[in-house]
């Protein structure tokens, strides 16, 4: 892995796809345990859970549906605006069901709160829980626990492997952050 650009922004190496890999296996067989006698709804929540999505379900051993949606709370910059928004519905009912959402990355939390919410008041499932690939504890500062996290990270913008600098560098297998270290995502 070398130093890359993506426009004005220099992104150092952080994590090869390799550890990438090793971890989402190891998450895979985690919520296999949860539901090995289930047919659990994975939901990845677009865009940025594309590669993440794909990969997990390559090491999920069991039985599983999947759908999407696709919300938004970045806006092209390189930190949340805070607003969530919707930008495509649901593509499956799910009434009744377990989901498991599965994110790229949480930081704030202010993306998954907002779909709890969703959930919750319109879909009605039987459980629902969160699997992300990354989590930023530093900056996660809400009142409900995201149940399988394949890796922490330091509140650092990361992109490749899915994430994104202003729609850019998602095709990297590989996870790279901000050289400056100074932005927050």
């Amino acid at each position: 892995m070398k130093t890359i650009q993506i426009h004005d922004k220099e992104f150092v190496p952080y994590l090869t796809n390799e550890e990438l890999q090793r971890e989402i296996k190891a998450l895979a067989e985690r919520v296999y345990e949860d539901y090995k006698n289930e047919v659990p709804v994975f939901i990845g929540v677009l865009n940025g859970v594309f590669m993440f999505f794909s990969d997990f379900m390559k090491y999920y051993p069991g039985e599983c549906e999947v759908a999407f949606l696709q919300v938004s709370s970045y806006n092209g910059g390189l930190q949340s605006t805070g607003i969530v928004y919707k930008k495509m519905d649901l593509t499956k009912d799910v009434e009744g069901r377990h989901i498991i959402l599965m994110e790229d990355i949480v930081d704030t939390g202010n993306t998954i709160e907002s779909l709890f919410e969703y959930f919750k008041s319109t879909q009605r499932p039987k459980s629902l829980k969160v699997a992300s690939l990354l989590l930023k504890p530093e900056v996660f500062k809400k009142d409900f626990t995201i149940d399988y996290v394949a890796k922490e990270i330091p509140n650092k913008f990361v992109l490749g492997y899915g994430l994104d600098y202003d729609e850019r560098g998602r095709n990297l297998p590989d996870l790279y952050q901000l050289a400056e270290g100074r932005i927050n995502h």
